[in-house]
């Protein structure tokens, strides 16, 4: 049974290329195990990028031990939510699918300042 996005409706895959995912299959479920709630559906920015390794997370460098390919501007990345929160606060927040985007990442942010950042905005929907 597909969990639910922020729009409460049935959630759809993020990317498959690079495949993403706490469980790499492409969609940002969550469940047990993902301590990092990797539910946001972001589209990378070389901002965010930046940010998010100076924060000591560095996404753009492979590391193939992980199955982790490496992320480069425009690749789709299922983010932490609380990460994507922090990029928010700092006016760095890449912008996101929301009908990919589990709703439980409202438990992190609203869904006004997910849709300020939407590249599938409710209204277009």
């Amino acid at each position: 049974m597909p969990g639910k996005n922020v729009l409460g409706e049935n959630l759809v895959g993020c990317c498959s290329k690079p495949m993403t995912g706490f469980y790499r299959n492409g969609r940002c479920d969550t469940g047990p195990g993902d301590e990092g709630v990797h539910v946001v559906c972001a589209k990378m920015t070389s901002e965010f990028l930046v940010f998010s390794q100076l924060r000591g997370n560095d996404l753009s460098t492979p590391m193939p031990m992980y199955d982790f390919p490496g992320l480069k501007p425009g690749d789709c990345w299922c983010l932490c939510a609380a990460r994507w929160k922090e990029a928010f606060d700092a006016g760095v927040a890449p912008p996101v699918n929301l009908a990919a985007t589990h709703i439980s990442a409202l438990e992190f942010a609203t869904l006004e300042e997910l849709s300020e950042h939407a590249l599938d905005a409710p209204e277009s929907r």
